[in-house]
């Protein structure tokens, strides 16, 4: 079963992406804050991390860069969520090292297309 770390602060945000990766067969590890979502992914090593960029503590960019800058996480692919959708959003969040860029309200077949994009399981 894969892993995937969501780090989103919105609670109706989580619960509903984190139950619809459930129901196909994902293990969905939850992070409030993008400090809590760099521990995580240190200590977790998931698969797959899904970052809002609106993050309290530490912003989903900075969050982004720092585990990147980890020689032994800059492998697992992340995929910026956010409910910025100007391309200067999606310059930075690339810039700062994610690997895909989504809008909010997520449309779940597009995300769940990049997700297996991301995992090689298309």
């Amino acid at each position: 079963m894969k892993v995937i770390l969501l780090v989103e602060d919105n609670e109706l945000n989580s619960n509903m992406l984190s139950r619809r990766l459930r129901r196909r067969e994902y293990e969905v590890v939850l992070a409030e804050d993008g400090q809590q979502g760099v521990e995580l992914a240190a200590s977790r090593r998931p698969d797959l991390i899904l970052m809002d960029l609106s993050l309290p503590v530490l912003d989903g960019l900075e969050a982004t860069r720092r585990i990147k800058s980890d020689p032994e996480l800059a492998h697992i692919p992340i995929i910026a969520l956010t409910a910025h959708a100007m391309k200067s959003d999606q310059t930075r969040a690339l810039e700062a090292g994610c690997d895909d860029f989504d809008t909010k309200p997520i449309d779940l077949d597009r995300l769940l297309g990049k997700i297996e994009q991301a995992l090689g399981t298309a």
